[in-house]
């Protein structure tokens, strides 16, 4: 399987936006959380996060399928490959039905809410808890971008409670904090 090393390199090859880097880091890190509560590849989920938005700031109307092909023709494992298509079922028809795939689902809108709240508080992610990162949800026009019901049906697909699952992807995210511009 292909390194952290050789998905940073795609990464910087594919996706100028440091923005959708840091997201695909934060989902990265949500990813590996999951794994190593469950005892699954961390490996595996973590570069499964880091390459699920490869292809989002070239092709957006095809998106995740060039990024599957070119993964693919690198040798990435079928199941990273099946859950970076789970991600968009309304698009690609394949539904994440993996623990994998239900993982990369759940934390993709979610690290998108949790950065956005993160960035208006003073101590940024330090101290943030998921009563404030809901609270920002009750908000249609805050981080309107980020689906509410993706969030929530994340937290269905991994069988958690909300604020459970919002405290675990902030644990995840502080862990990578200063690289995310989250900290004061």
């Amino acid at each position: 399987m292909p390194t952290r090393a050789d998905a940073l390199a795609l990464l910087e090859e594919w996706v100028g936006n440091v923005g959708l880097r840091n997201h695909m880091k934060a989902v990265e890190a949500a990813c590996r959380w999951y794994a190593r509560q469950g005892g699954a590849d961390e490996e595996l989920w973590g570069l499964t996060g880091l390459l699920h938005d490869l292809d989002w700031e070239k092709y957006p109307e095809t998106h995740p399928l060039k990024a599957v092909d070119a993964l693919r023709e690198r040798g990435y494992p079928d199941e990273l490959l099946h859950a970076i298509l789970a991600h968009r079922p309304d698009y690609t028809h394949v539904q994440p039905t993996t623990p994998l795939d239900r993982t990369l689902s759940a934390c993709d809108e979610l690290t998108g809410m949790i950065n956005a709240t993160a960035l208006v508080r003073p101590n940024r992610i330090a101290d943030l808890e998921p009563k404030s990162v809901k609270k920002k949800m009750k908000d249609p026009t805050f981080a309107a971008a980020v689906s509410r019901d993706e969030i929530r049906h994340g937290a269905e697909l991994l069988g958690v409670e909300l604020d459970e699952h919002i405290r675990n992807v902030i644990e995840a995210m502080k862990t990578i904090a200063p690289e995310l511009g989250l900290v004061p």
